[in-house]
């Protein structure tokens, strides 16, 4: 078979970017490849490689197309939304406020450079998102983003299009949709598919070869029947064995408020978009809820009305932990009091400065510290750190680390307060087998402080903490 790809022998310029050994790997016509690895391991620094986005100190990429392989090998990871919507002049909460959008582009307008209406339509069908052409693009849902990302790339025609855990942000209906999807584009004409994935059960039936990564270091690649097979590989990978956690010791009162938070009659609407309508909901303390529905439902919106993000809850009857929004307390006596994460305050999560100094903001709920921790605070900051196993990382730049390593650092921000309110938006988006677990671990026990409500939200049943005793489903307003 034609050789579409080589890698022989590359070693990058910089040490603190170099694999264990000199890294040797072909892609050959036909072949749709997933590369395997735990967080951290290597995955992202290996597609850079390819796309020749970082210096050889030894080796060559030999590329049929050699001039123009930018454009022939692309890429796409979640955190691209900075490609089309300038970071400097968007913020995390701006998607809530309507009357600062100026300058932010709609899908459509993204998409119409490139192809017309028609074309679009034709490729938006697959995924059912029609809708959202007229959106701008800080309005899209995580899962919506994930979606528009890979059908906007998709349009440019690439030979190699390498794509970093497309899954994470799905519904089951589109994660059932993408599968589908990437099997037809395993049929297109010259085209072949690089899936960066954390997790083996993604491994889409149309990849035909596996190239396994641990600890920056290439396996021997393997056919797709021949890895899912290999239990003693899977473990070697994937080591899911931890000694009993102990969480640093509870720094705050049990509260004793009754209501943690109830809405009456909610509705959300963004010009004609109406996001919620009609919502009630009532959360007491140390219910644990399961906050679930699909893509572009409004989860998120919801959430921001909690996390006093969102402006439009002086507008609606909303009470947080026993007393009525608007009367008097700031946003920050609010924030003081939960834990937060999300796929979009990750997204907009772009410090670069020591992974310690991230989860220490926690304390003053800025995105950035802006306040110097006391020496208290850092040394709970530390212990956090220990608990979720990235006690290694703690001087290392944010920006630095891989997208599974960044989620566990923003994970250890929402504990350091000891918070009444946990809000965990798909918490363990992007980790690997043993780091799901041992987040999950994490959670429950957490959980299992008194005065402790807990909302979370995942599209994976099998990711649930077993602690939820309360559901919400949101169902999606057309």
């Amino acid at each position: 078979m034609e050789t579409i790809l080589k890698l022989h022998n590359l070693v990058p310029c910089i040490p603190e970017l170099r694999f264990r050994k000199p890294i040797n790997w072909e892609i050959k016509e036909g072949e749709q490849w997933a590369v395997v690895g735990p967080n951290g391991a290597g995955k992202t620094l290996l597609a850079d490689l390819m796309q020749k986005k970082l210096a050889l100190r030894e080796g060559e990429i030999i590329f049929p197309d050699d001039e123009n392989i930018s454009e022939k090998i692309r890429s796409i990871a979640f955190k691209d939304i900075h490609s089309f919507a300038d970071s400097k002049t968007t913020y995390y909460q701006q998607r809530w406020h309507s009357t600062e959008t100026d300058g932010v582009p709609t899908v459509r307008e993204l998409l119409d450079k490139n192809q017309n209406d028609e074309a679009i339509h034709r490729l938006f069908k697959y995924f059912n998102i029609g809708e959202m052409l007229d959106k701008l693009v800080i309005y899209l849902s995580s899962g919506e983003l994930r979606k528009f990302l890979i059908f906007r790339i998709l349009l440019t025609r690439p030979r190699i299009l390498i794509l970093d855990n497309p899954f994470i942000g799905l519904d089951a209906s589109s994660r059932g949709i993408l599968n589908e999807l990437l099997k037809q584009m395993s049929g297109l004409n010259g085209l072949h598919v690089v899936l960066l994935l954390s997790n083996p059960q993604d491994i889409p039936d149309m990849v035909t070869d596996v190239l396994p990564i641990c600890n920056c270091e290439c396996g021997s690649p393997v056919k797709r029947e021949e890895f899912l097979s290999d239990t003693v590989l899977m473990r070697k990978l994937f080591p899911v064995s931890f000694r009993d956690i102990s969480l640093p010791v509870r720094v705050s009162r049990v509260s004793e408020h009754n209501v943690t938070f109830r809405m009456e009659k909610v509705n959300i609407k963004y010009g004609k978009r109406i996001i919620l309508k009609e919502l009630d909901w009532e959360v007491k303390n140390g219910e644990k809820w399961a906050l679930l529905g699909p893509n572009g439902a409004g989860k998120s919106t919801l959430l921001s009305l909690i996390y006093a993000d969102n402006p439009q809850s002086y507008a609606n009857t909303l009470y947080l932990f026993d007393r009525k929004r608007g009367t008097g307390e700031s946003i920050w006596e609010i924030k003081k009091r939960i834990g937060y994460v999300s796929p979009e305050m990750h997204l907009y999560y772009m410090e670069n400065v020591p992974a310690v100094q991230i989860v220490g903001s926690g304390f003053f709920d800025s995105v950035g510290l802006y306040r110097k921790c006391s020496s208290e605070q850092e040394c709970v900051a530390i212990s956090w750190m220990e608990v979720f196993g990235i006690l290694h990382l703690c001087e290392r730049s944010f920006l630095s680390l891989s997208s599974g390593e960044q989620r566990l650092v923003l994970l250890a921000r929402a504990f350091v307060k000891d918070p009444d309110l946990l809000i965990l938006d798909e918490p363990l988006h992007g980790l690997d087998i043993a780091n799901k677990k041992k987040a999950g671990f994490v959670i429950e026990k957490f959980c299992n402080r008194p005065g402790k409500t807990l909302i979370y939200v995942t599209h994976y049943p099998d990711e649930m903490p077993s602690c939820i005793d309360h559901r919400f489903n949101l169902k999606k307003n057309y």
